[in-house]
């Protein structure tokens, strides 16, 4: 399997003096989902802002080592950060929809990079609902507020507004963490169709999820990668102990 993203000896400290990620190494395989799981500040949030330089808009102390998407090291001052962003869209734990209509909110972005074509913003609604397992709930209703749905399908219409813009990457931050359990498994659903086409990094909201989830795993401890390897393996198996505790919840 590819890896379409290669971190290499990864640290990072903020500015209060807390130190997020230590020498962190690991390859991050295209068209898998790859979860980042362990107790809070194990640092996986900030390793999935780094990856689209987020991280970038909060008082850093220091950080080093390297990125490399597609061989290319992101952490370069010379990216261009906008153009890094769209190839590697994110969706937040709280779905936040934009004050328009529901097809309105998945156009957005396109309209703003200046795709004008009806026939082809029809398409991007369709197909984007359609792989994000809202469509057939809300086709009938892309006309009306998009904070007119519920919880679920905001998050879900969030997620189709980052597919729109057809990234490369997509990260997911706890986006069931807020959801009902119907919810969470039609999010959880739409992830294996993802994948066909994306590579996906997802924060999970608990243990169980990360479980069902990761074709590969990476557990976090205090900035450390502990363990990294294939999901069920990892999940059935583990060779570290302090993965094995955490697993079967001694610990976080």
């Amino acid at each position: 399997m590819v890896d379409k993203i290669i971190i290499e000896n990864l640290s990072l400290q903020y500015s209060d003096g807390t130190e997020s990620l230590r020498n962190v190494s690991m390859g991050i395989p295209q068209n898998a989902v790859t979860v980042l799981f362990g107790p809070a500040g194990g640092g996986k949030s900030t390793l999935l802002r780094c990856l689209n330089r987020l991280n970038d808009l909060t008082e850093i102390k220091a950080i080093s080592g390297r990125i490399l998407i597609d061989g290319e090291n992101i952490l370069d001052p010379k990216t261009d950060v906008i153009a890094l962003r769209r190839k590697v869209g994110m969706v937040f734990a709280r779905p936040v929809t934009l004050p328009m209509s529901i097809r309105e909110n998945i156009i957005y972005g396109l309209e703003l990079m200046g795709e004008k074509r009806k026939s082809k913003l029809d398409e991007a609604v369709e197909r984007s609902l359609k792989l994000s397992a809202i469509w057939d709930e809300i086709k009938d209703r892309l006309d009306e507020p998009a904070i007119a749905l519920s919880g679920g399908q905001q998050q879900r219409v969030c997620l189709a507004r980052v597919i729109a813009l057809q990234p490369q990457i997509i990260l997911l931050d706890e986006p069931t963490s807020g959801l009902d359990p119907i919810s969470t498994g039609k999010v959880e659903a739409a992830l294996s169709e993802l994948k066909k086409e994306y590579t996906v990094i997802l924060v999970p909201h608990s243990v169980q999820q990360a479980a069902r989830t990761a074709d590969h795993a990476a557990f976090f401890l205090t900035g450390e990668l502990i363990e990294y390897g294939d999901g069920k393996t990892l999940f059935t198996n583990p060779k570290q102990k302090k993965t094995e505790d955490y697993i079967m919840g001694r610990f976080g």
